[in-house]
């Protein structure tokens, strides 16, 4: 299924890498943004807002990073309407040719009177000045008017029309807090496109949130009303509910491309293979009865429809399996399979294997292929991401070793290290052997968290499949999630609680440099 010729053209902006990162947990690591943003560039998402540059020094090094590494997409990066935000987003932005800088500013009642405790004329004010600033470093400005579903008509229009004669190309109409329903946002973007004298100038953008589940409906009915921009992440990730999930409004726009009159130029086969990768990445499962991308989207159980597909797909099918990236078969590697086989795999799974890590991904694979039989899709997966998330600044396991007898305190011995510093403790204590691994590993790295939830799963079949163990702890109150893959499921639990523990560690330092 591909995109039509003749449809309206509907810009896909994807901002898994800022709004979907603020999901709790969901923090990821410079390599793994740019994992995803090439993934985003081959899924034919049109512009990555890459991150909030002035929010840490972390975030704004991951969007210079991706402004330098990153073509075939718009770069964006977000700023509020304050001349350091703006000045701090195109300094991390400016290496790259094709830059949008996305400045912000609260209207609505509530946000002016309790918040930014400024009139209507300071608002207008702040949003001419912080559009004409970030226009004099590039010409491809967003404007946004933050809690737009619920600010007063009349004013949402002044605000609208002035940001666009200050120089604003897109305007961007956010449901921040999924209050709207589809007939209110209808009319919320049916009144800018009658009422704003000089909207024909700029784009029309929406960026729903999925607080009462209807985002996807919200996006859609102003697409009906004329919204040229679609604001969504990978898998509806996001603040609160998630946002406007890609998979979803991408396809209702394709299947239903007799009644919007529209469409993307989303590769839709690559969808499933970027939701499975930003899904392991941020360690947030799919559901499985997901539309588009869960693993029963396609599955069929009740005999009347097994009875109706047999005869005819379309049934009970309105769009094929592979529309959007299922397969039906899983590439089966070997301990005999060479460098070139796996980079060719990984590249149909959506990663990006080159030179040393190309390398060290196949010397992890050849180790694993001695001890399984058969090496599937998702333990290649699991070795690549088991690398992107090893850094030399990282706490890293060397050993271990776990004693346990029924009904006797356990002992750990762990040793751990970061760089060059080497650290073993041993650990006596713990409610069984995996607790008492975590504490002494929490001995070791001076970070105690609290496990909120901790699985462990298989990744594939057989006796002989990897397991796959996520851990969710906080610290300080906020939310770090944690995978670890072995064959090894206690060694998979140890390093999926580091990883926790390293994410914990990462978000602590930024948050400490924050600009």
């Amino acid at each position: 299924m591909s995109p039509s010729t003749d449809s309206r053209q509907i810009v896909i902006f994807d901002t898994t890498l800022r709004d979907g990162e603020q999901s709790p947990g969901c923090s990821m690591n410079l390599d793994e943004k740019i994992e995803v943003a090439q993934a985003l560039v081959d899924l034919g998402v049109d512009v990555i807002e890459a991150g909030f540059p002035i929010t840490s020094v972390g975030d704004f090094e991951a969007v210079r990073e991706i402004s330098r590494t990153v073509q075939g997409a718009t770069i964006c990066g977000l700023a509020r309407c304050h001349p350091k935000d703006i000045d701090r987003a195109w300094e991390a932005l400016k290496s790259n040719p094709d830059t949008r800088i996305h400045v912000f500013l609260a209207t609505s009642a509530i946000h002016r009177e309790f918040k930014l405790r400024m009139d209507k004329d300071e608002i207008i004010k702040r949003a001419v000045e912080g559009v004409k600033r970030a226009k004099g470093y590039c010409e491809n400005i967003e404007f946004s008017p933050e809690d737009a579903a619920r600010t007063e008509s009349d004013f949402l229009c002044r605000v609208v029309e002035a940001a666009i004669t200050a120089g604003a190309t897109t305007v961007n109409i956010p449901d921040t807090v999924g209050y709207a329903t589809p007939v209110h946002f209808a009319k919320v973007i049916s009144n800018l496109v009658n009422r704003v004298p000089n909207i024909d100038q700029a784009v029309i953008s929406v960026h729903c949130h999925n607080d009462l589940g209807l985002a996807v409906a919200n996006s859609l009915a102003a697409v009906e009303n004329g919204a040229g921009q679609i604001e969504c992440t990978i898998n509806g990730i996001g603040e609160r509910a998630g946002n406007c999930s890609l998979e979803e409004v991408v396809m209702a726009l394709r299947v239903r491309g007799d009644h919007y009159d529209a469409d993307t130029r989303i590769q839709s086969p690559r969808l499933v293979p970027t939701s499975r990768l930003v899904s392991n990445i941020t360690g947030l499962h799919v559901q499985r009865n997901k539309a588009i991308v869960g693993r029963n989207a396609f599955a069929h159980e009740a005999g009347i429809h097994q009875d109706g597909m047999l005869k005819e797909r379309t049934t009970y099918e309105i769009m094929r399996p592979d529309d959007v990236g299922f397969t039906k078969t899983d590439l089966v590697l070997g301990k005999h399979s060479g460098r070139a086989a796996l980079a060719n795999r990984a590249t149909a799974l959506g990663y990006h294997l080159s030179g040393e890590h190309l390398q060290e991904v196949f010397e992890e694979f050849k180790l694993l292929a001695d001890k399984k039989k058969e090496v599937y899709d998702a333990d290649i997966a699991a070795l690549i991401e088991k690398r992107m998330n090893v850094t030399d600044d990282q706490w890293q396991l060397v050993s271990y070793a776990v004693n346990t007898t029924g009904g006797e305190t356990p002992s750990v011995s762990v040793t751990l290290k970061r760089g060059k510093e080497e650290k073993t403790t041993t650990f006596t204590g713990g409610d069984g052997p995996l607790d008492a691994l975590f504490l002494a590993i929490e001995q070791i790295t001076d970070t105690p968290v609290i496990v909120r939830d901790f699985r462990v799963h298989s990744v594939t079949r057989g006796k002989d499949a990897q397991g796959e163990s996520t851990v969710e702890a906080e610290y300080q109150g906020s939310i770090y999630r944690g995978r670890g893959v072995s064959t090894d499921t206690v060694e998979a639990s140890a390093l999926a609680f580091l990883n926790a523990i390293n994410r914990v560690v990462a978000g602590t330092n930024s948050s400490e440099q924050t600009a």
